[in-house]
């Protein structure tokens, strides 16, 4: 793309002065037509449409005021077709979302649909005087500062190719210089992922330049990346619609922004992590001053300010969205008492002084007022949910109570950045539940629930068989009841004796639950689901990264990964200790293997089965697949003292993840 029709695109132009937005509109131009024998594939039904129509009447989704705020400060946008890889694969197509210029098809949630087009527009954007963003190429923004010697990089987004092409965008707009830091604001893989892109080897080797996260960093990154990552990384898929064309019946946006690249993930560990008090830093000549925000999006994280420019970067504690207190893709619960909290701490601490505010996701909000207004509401929203949600359980609704009648806030009708584009009211209020009691709703019928295949069975037996739920399941689809739809018919199909057609049914009924979704990881997850019941499953190799994040990986937290894919049922052999020893890193770990767990921990057992001495990078490369042991062994890359078989039985008894385990069906 060549930076004139960069410029002509719907979303360019809105950054360079035509702030008018495409008012959408819910409206039903071109609803198929469907039949009894063929629920309709990739367009809205009537009820869908009515149902996208009343939030286009009931919401201001016309105002201006936030397309004015995401095009401000344009400087200039990537001038190629799309970002490549070294092998000239595509890693984002600069043109994907241009679709989204037109009005609200029937087939989105038109508030939903206005959300995707701000987060779409892409480019660098001049913030205030030395600070800038690049914004649309990824799913989060890397901000960038200028210091007295060079950038300062604030989260190298998700893959190394997305962070590079970002990086030449500002050095070709405003001039070249070296990166003189990089700060991760927090631990999760869409801050971090490309900080390689910015970051040579020989920058990370020579070890001058200063990579600063917060407290906690590696080992967050760790666990939600390697312990949780195979069962994570398949919802991901789901949520972040990684197979989904990008089209109005498709993908149109996560509410975070655009999507996730393809690329290279890696992982620099970091030279400083901030404390837990926080404190004073001044990094290549710029005051920043952090607030320790650990434990609300992140399990490491941290906002800072910066008084120079007098501006706030709230990281992912406060965006342009509604955020997850559990996300879709799993995580651990999070605290949204603690999360307003440290809102809160920031209004008493910047909101009188901050003239900015800018995030690692959207838009900025300029003005005092409008900054007040942000940390204001986004401080609510957390506290609404938080405390609606225990006044209801203080006096005995369930999970499901509270998510159907929590309601909203009056001021989410004005106040968009606060609305449900990626957290939900009702999702967050069952995370809210579980946090402070559990997965269980406390009554006795929940407490011991049949299985999904034993229930089904018994629920098609109780509604008079196969032919009958589906039937029932038809029923509700006409009614437009698809939530109840796709109760019945999952059911049905996980009974494991469903007619012909309720694959179908049940793919028709998550497609329209799809396209009425506010929620782009609603959406998306939905209409993963309705793509793999009608193609299949894609078929994903397990894995735990690649080598450049693993070599930031400490090994104490690499062999918990590991251990978590123990499968003692595979091992026949009495208790028995492996130390390894990493020659590279001077690192010695040993593993306690029983019947029931494996055990890492620091330094050498006096009396082990074996001793495995290797580099820790070609250990990384066995986990990967890339090198054969018995070739390592043949050449010396592997030493092996005693006795080799407790070895080879520790590594056949570690199972190997199905990254395609069915989600949408038995």
């Amino acid at each position: 793309m060549t930076m004139r029709a960069a410029l002509l695109s719907a979303f360019a132009l809105a950054a360079c002065g035509d702030t008018e937005p495409p008012v959408p509109t819910g409206a039903a131009e071109t609803v198929a037509p469907w039949s009894d024998a063929a629920p309709p594939v990739g367009q809205a039904t009537p009820h869908t449409a009515a149902a996208n129509q009343a939030v286009a009447d009931r919401l201001a989704l016309g105002d201006a005021a936030s397309f004015e705020a995401a095009g401000r400060g344009f400087l200039a946008a990537i001038e190629s077709d799309a970002i490549r890889d070294e092998n000239g694969d595509v890693v984002w197509r600069i043109d994907a979302f241009d679709f989204l210029a037109a009005a609200a098809p029937p087939t989105a949630n038109p508030s939903l649909w206005r959300q995707s087009q701000l987060a779409a527009r892409h480019g660098l954007f001049e913030v205030t005087d030395g600070l800038y963003q690049v914004r649309g190429y990824d799913l989060a923004v890397m901000s960038v500062i200028r210091g007295e010697t060079g950038w300062i990089v604030i989260d190298p987004l998700t893959v190394k190719e997305t962070a590079a092409a970002a990086l030449t965008l500002v050095n070709e707009t405003l001039g070249e210089r070296p990166v003189s830091a990089v700060l991760f604001t927090h631990s999760h893989v869409d801050h971090f992922g490309g900080a390689r892109g910015v970051l040579s080897d020989a920058d990370i080797a020579a070890g001058d330049i200063p990579v600063v996260a917060p407290h906690g960093f590696a080992e967050a990154a760790a666990t939600e990346n390697l312990i949780a990552g195979p069962h994570m990384s398949r919802r991901a898929a789901f949520m972040f619609g990684r197979t989904l064309p990008k089209s109005p019946a498709g993908h149109i946006g996560s509410g975070l922004g655009p999507g996730l690249p393809d690329g290279s993930i890696g992982l620099v560990a970091p030279t400083e992590e901030i404390p837990p008090e926080g404190g004073v830093r001044t990094i290549d000549g710029v005051r920043f001053e952090f607030l320790d925000a650990a434990g609300t999006e992140a399990p490491s994280e941290f906002i800072f300010y910066l008084p120079a420019f007098k501006a706030l970067c709230t990281a992912e504690v406060v965006s342009g969205t509604f955020h997850n207190i559990l996300t879709l893709r799993g995580a651990k619960a999070r605290d949204a008492h603690l999360w307003s909290r440290v809102i809160d701490r920031m209004l008493i601490e910047y909101g009188g002084e901050a003239e900015v505010l800018f995030a690692s996701h959207h838009w900025p909000a300029w003005g005092r007022e409008a900054v007040r207004e942000r940390l204001v509401r986004q401080r609510d929203i957390y506290r609404y949910v938080h405390d609606q949600t225990l006044r209801m359980a203080n006096s005995g609704a369930n999970p499901e109570e509270i998510a159907e009648t929590i309601g909203e806030p009056d001021f989410l009708t004005e106040e968009f950045a606060a609305r449900g584009y990626y957290g939900t009211l009702q999702h967050n209020a069952k995370a809210v539940f579980q946090y402070y009691f559990g997965w269980w709703d406390g009554r006795p019928a929940s407490f011991q629930k049949h299985p999904p295949r034993a229930r089904a069975e018994r629920f098609v037996a109780a509604v008079g068989g196969p032919e009958s739920a589906l039937a029932v399941g038809k029923e509700a689809f006409r009614e437009g009841d698809y939530r109840w739809s796709a109760e019945v018919l999952s059911d049905l199909l996980f009974s494991g004796a469903a007619p012909e057609g309720t694959a179908g049914w049940l793919a028709a009924s998550f497609e329209q639950l799809g396209f009425q979704a506010e929620s782009g990881a609603w959406r998306s997850y939905y209409l993963t689901a309705a793509q793999e019941l009608r193609t299949g499953p894609p078929r994903q190799q397990p894995s735990l990264g690649n080598a450049d994040f693993l070599k930031a990986i400490p090994s104490d937290a690499l062999f918990d990964a590991l251990a978590a894919r123990y499968d003692p049922q595979a091992m026949d052999r009495e208790p028995f200790a492996l130390v390894f020893k990493f020659t590279d890193i001077d690192d010695v770990l040993t593993v306690e293997i029983n019947d029931a767990v494996a055990t890492p921990r620091p330094g050498a057992a006096d009396a082990p089965a074996a001793t495995i001495a290797m580099a820790r990078r070609d250990f990384d490369r066995l986990i990967l697949r890339e090198a054969s042991p018995l070739v390592m062994l043949a050449n010396g890359r592997m030493r092996v003292e005693g006795d080799l078989g407790a070895m080879q039985a520790f590594f056949g008894a570690l199972e190997e993840p199905d990254l395609a385990f069915p989600l949408a069906g038995p």
